[in-house]
């Protein structure tokens, strides 16, 4: 923690001294001034000191402050009229964001996501250079019409399925549906964040272009050609050189059986049984919490009977403050080597089998699962002990899987602060693992287990209000929003969702940093700083071709989208892009589309949402994906280039 804020410290003085430097050059104070703050935008992104939705927010009150401190600032007025500084929540953009997510979490819920999956199971066998092209496809086709970190966290449990059935490793799948739902993101304008908020971009530059040089918004499907192109360089990629950049594993063994004991002992080494123990009156156990000897003991306590019918099971029945009493039967998972330890030291009765347990404890109502924290998850930073997880969720943790090591019971997993991309191994009951998927704070691996919360019989109306905002996307002239909301709301209405669930669906993180953001790049643009800024790019390259300049642009682009937002990126970029193109005669909708397009380039590092929420499943380590990710980098801007050469 002390090398993080030493970290932070050394930035902040590096960041302050550009500001000093950055002032000193600027022409007028306005400039400096916006300057100054982009700088802080991208200090508080780049190195996370506040989370980033609340660096936007921040950034955005920041900017309405102004208002007040114009005098002592030495400003006419404020950076951004406060009129227009909360204009970004009711953007077509943010509302076309909204409406995605809910009709993302209506086809979901109607079970088609499973239909898909049993369709490449039928269809790609057991072949890797045959599942991952059907796999990748359907994600990229999904991503292009819905967010992709939501189209990869769909897919999650889906490829499990396939691994388990196919016996290829989760890390030989999930690398290349993970890129490719980056990458279908580039296949439409509503994939992406950056490609949906860009025509309102273009707009607030127009505002501040003359007449004739005002630029064309984009149409649905522009992008269409060079995502394609993407998609299609990103599978052949990985069907030539994947078994040379994606990590090596064996195969399962009991592929058909897919979340039992045998699979957590190949996956994660974890040679724990189920066990049923007694407690006498006269033990020494007796009167002890669980939380005195769970992690001195290496054992985990699953469920309890207390008494004749106190049974404690699942979400609010155990917690580590639950007393042992005489006579209780305990329920515990734990290795052979130290159940027999534990039951000899306090004089316990091992039974030879489930007995009390064998109905609440049988595999049609508990067993072990595995789960991953995701990316905007409100417990990262928190352990399991600070959320009372077994008690809240009723999952309780038998290990976790960081960066390529599972850690155990007694090795204080319990108290780590949780991270994006955790995988935790669980023992629950598959009703509290059923709710735990609409829980947004977890993302549920584990599909093989009886449960049944969809609504197979809404998918007409599902595919119905679907196809009725494709059409009024494709064939009228309504705002991209209203369209989208009108197949949003005709799935509400319909019963394909509550609209708790639609409310639930909705990212608020992602809403919030979008519409926080939109002001600064009006201020941006409106004071004159990114015509400055593209004044120093010109006369930096010269006189270079234009495409060289473009190539620049996307390569600039692709390193923000790495250490930032890619929301943050898009915005900072998009009004220098154009007026770069405007300073040596070259189309200013083309060089945004550049950035808008380049800032899904997100593969060298795992700060993608995406890449982070693959990581624990697949076990990968850094190493891997700048093994995979470095290539696709590379590959991505040349294909980009020349396509956009070709198509514009």
């Amino acid at each position: 923690m002390s090398s993080q804020i030493l970290k932070r410290l050394i930035a902040a003085v590096v960041f302050i001294i550009m500001g000093i430097f950055t002032a000193s050059a600027v022409p007028n104070i306005e400039i400096a001034w916006v300057s100054a703050i982009l700088l802080l935008t991208i200090y508080l992104f780049v190195f996370e000191v506040v989370s980033v939705d609340v660096a936007a927010i921040s950034i955005m009150v920041l900017l309405g402050v102004t208002t007040l401190l114009a005098p002592l600032m030495g400003l006419e007025a404020g950076l951004v009229d406060t009129r227009h500084l909360f204009d970004g929540f009711a953007s077509n953009a943010v509302m076309s964001i909204i409406a995605v997510m809910v009709i993302g979490a209506g086809l979901d819920r109607t079970g088609i996501m499973g239909k898909v999956a049993a369709f490449i199971l039928k269809s790609g066998g057991t072949s890797e250079k045959r599942i991952i092209p059907i796999i990748s496809s359907t994600v990229a086709i999904i991503s292009s019409f819905m967010q992709n970190v939501g189209a990869a966290a769909l897919f999650l449990p889906v490829v499990s399925r396939i691994s388990a059935r196919s016996g290829l490793p989760m890390s030989r799948l999930l690398m290349p549906m993970g890129f490719c739902a980056i990458l279908g993101g580039t296949v439409s304008m509503v994939g992406s964040s950056p490609l949906i908020l860009l025509n309102d971009l273009i707009l607030t530059s127009n505002k501040a272009l003359p007449v004739d040089q005002q630029m064309e918004t984009w149409g649905l499907f522009s992008v269409t050609p060079i995502g394609l192109a993407l998609v299609a360089t990103g599978i052949v990629y990985f069907i030539l050189t994947g078994r040379f950049v994606l990590p090596s594993q064996a195969k399962d063994d009991g592929a058909t059986a897919t979340h039992t004991m045998s699979y957590f002992r190949d996956v994660y080494g974890i040679d724990y049984d189920l066990f049923e123990v007694q407690v006498p009156a006269d033990s020494p156990l007796v009167g002890k919490l669980l939380d005195d000897i769970e992690h001195d003991e290496r054992i985990r306590v699953i469920a309890a009977l207390r008494g004749s019918d106190d049974l404690r099971i699942g979400p609010g029945g155990l917690a580590r403050d639950v007393g042992i009493e005489g006579g209780s039967v305990l329920g515990i998972l734990a290795t052979e080597k130290n159940i027999r330890k534990f039951v000899e030291h306090y004089g316990l009765v091992l039974r030879g089998n489930l007995e009390t347990f064998s109905e609440s404890l049988a595999a049609t109502k508990a067993g072990i699962a595995e789960v991953v924290i995701p990316p905007g998850s409100k417990l990262i930073g928190k352990s399991a002990r600070d959320i009372w997880m077994r008690k809240t969720y009723g999952i309780a943790m038998v290990a976790m899987h960081r960066v390529g090591e599972t850690l155990r019971e007694g090795d204080g997993i319990r108290d780590m602060p949780l991270q994006a991309g955790d995988t935790l191994v669980v023992h629950t009951t598959w009703d509290a693992l059923s709710r735990l998927e609409k829980d947004r704070n977890f993302v549920v691996v584990t599909t093989e287990y009886p449960h049944e919360d969809l609504r197979p019989h809404k998918i007409g109306y599902a595919l119905l209000f679907f196809s009725i905002a494709l059409s009024m996307v494709l064939f009228t002239d309504l705002r991209l929003s209203v369209a989208l909301l009108t197949g949003a709301m005709g799935m509400v209405l319909s019963g394909v969702l509550t609209i708790d669930e639609a409310y639930e669906a909705v990212s608020w993180k992602t809403v919030f940093l979008l519409a926080s953001l939109i002001p600064l790049g009006l201020a941006v643009e409106t004071s004159g700083t990114a015509k400055w800024i593209a004044e120093q790019v010109v006369g930096l390259v010269g006189g270079a071709e234009p495409w060289v300049i473009q190539a620049s642009i996307a390569a600039l682009a692709t390193f923000f989208t790495l250490v930032m937002s890619n929301v943050g990126a898009t915005v900072l970029l998009v009004p220098l892009a154009v007026n770069v193109a405007l300073q040596v005669g070259a189309n200013p909708a083309i060089y945004a589309l550049t950035v808008a397009i380049a800032t899904s380039n997100s593969f060298l590092i795992p700060t993608h949402q995406v890449n982070a929420l693959i990581m624990g499943p697949g076990g990968y380590r850094v190493p891997d994906f700048m093994r995979a990710g470095g290539i696709m980098t590379v590959l991505f801007l040349v294909v980009m280039m020349l396509m956009m050469g070709l198509v514009f």
